[in-house]
């Protein structure tokens, strides 16, 4: 099964090249082994490297379930650009995207349930609010804001930083259907995009009254105050 990984970019410095190896070579022992069942050990012995050097670059098997959120996140953004590109309404750019997403996660679906009874512990660096995953969770929701602003969809600019957050949330909540979607080829998740595109789409219509933007912004609120993390996360990235 040592086929299956990637090599890693020979032009890249040495340093990203064995990162990428031990990333590499951890996914695929999920994929085979169970992420529960992958020791960092046993990472290290099939990337040919040492357990110190290991930890150099990922300081615990946590920290590489980090990487991944990572490159499965610059996968999602390099696949997306042909939705981008082609579509401009707004159902039809998010349900792309998500979409895509799957796609693009398919490969992990088998171990993605053993790492998420991590993830749901608020304190754990898996969880999607956590400092940690700070840089792919404001990633994926730059993705969003890309898929509002280049729409036809007309949100009010109050509700310009808002939306997008709301469109990710959705997308996690997806993610979770998804972990535990047992159909074939994960149908029901992809339904579950549809559906849940048309109604964001109309959902962002409705926004344009005036009299209905109250109940986005308490929609919103409700997330932050129920939401380990998010309240947290919001005021960081509004600050910086």
């Amino acid at each position: 099964m040592k086929d299956e990984k990637e090599a890693p970019d020979a032009k890249a410095p040495k340093s990203e090249q064995t990162r990428t190896l031990i990333l590499e070579t951890a996914l695929r022992l999920f994929r085979e082994r169970g992420y529960d069942k992958t020791t960092m050990r046993a990472i290290s012995q099939e990337a040919g490297v040492s357990v110190g050097n290991a930890y150099y670059y990922f300081s615990s098997k946590e920290h590489l379930v980090q990487g991944f959120y990572d490159r499965i996140g610059a996968d999602h953004r390099a696949a997306v650009r042909p939705v981008l590109d082609r579509e401009t309404g707004l159902e039809a750019r998010f349900a792309g995207v998500l979409r895509v997403w799957l796609d693009i996660a398919r490969p992990y679906h088998e171990f993605a349930g053993q790492f998420f009874k991590n993830a749901a512990d608020p304190e754990s660096p898996l969880s999607p609010f956590s400092p940690e995953s700070e840089h792919a969770r404001e990633a994926a929701i730059d993705v969003h804001r890309e898929v509002l602003a280049g729409s036809r969809a007309k949100a009010p600019d109050e509700l310009a930083d808002i939306l997008p957050e709301l469109m990710w949330l959705s997308q996690m909540g997806l993610v979770l259907y998804w972990v535990y979607d047992r159909s074939e080829d994960s149908e029901r998740s992809h339904r579950l995009a549809e559906r849940g595109a048309r109604l964001t789409a109309r959902g962002v219509a409705l926004s344009r009254f005036r009299v209905l933007r109250p109940l986005v912004h308490e929609l919103h609120d409700l997330f932050e105050d129920f939401l380990p993390g998010l309240a947290e996360a919001t005021v960081s990235r509004r600050k910086s």
